[in-house]
């Protein structure tokens, strides 16, 4: 059971983690789903419609829909599988990638300009030092 100064912690950090996750929302011009995915093809390379769907945690079918739109897009291209012919891999084009980095930029540029106009200079070493706890809390 946590103390209670634990769950006080818990609770602010997640309000606190929530409003910040809706204000860089704003920096978006692909929908989170979409550059989510597109996250996942760029950090662990082609997969399969199955795999996508169980790393970002929906149904095949929601992810479906979600790839024929970058792929209509021409942010992504399938490719037969190398071993299954029944299968086919997702992966991104030269234009998702592009599209990834740009999307990443816009969200870190206005993060970064936060941190500099909002946080004094000892505030953003405290903050530095946060990132690598809040890194080891999300993959407990």
């Amino acid at each position: 059971m946590p103390t209670p100064e634990s769950a006080a912690t818990a609770a602010e950090l997640r309000t606190a983690m929530g409003k910040l996750t809706r204000r860089v929302k704003h920096e978006d011009r692909i929908p989170l789903g979409q550059i989510a995915v597109l996250g996942a093809l760029d950090r662990d390379g082609a997969m399969t419609t199955s795999d996508l769907a169980a790393d970002q945690r929906v149904r095949p079918q929601s992810m479906a829909r979600v790839v024929g739109l970058l792929m209509e897009q021409g942010l992504i291209t399938r490719r037969a599988h190398p071993t299954d012919g029944r299968k086919s891999l997702a992966e991104l084009t030269d234009a998702g990638r592009a599209a990834l980095e740009a999307e990443r930029g816009r969200r870190a540029g206005w993060l970064a300009q936060a941190i500099e106009a909002e946080l004094t200079d000892e505030e953003q070493a405290v903050l530095a030092r946060s990132a690598a706890l809040l890194e080891r809390l999300a993959t407990h």
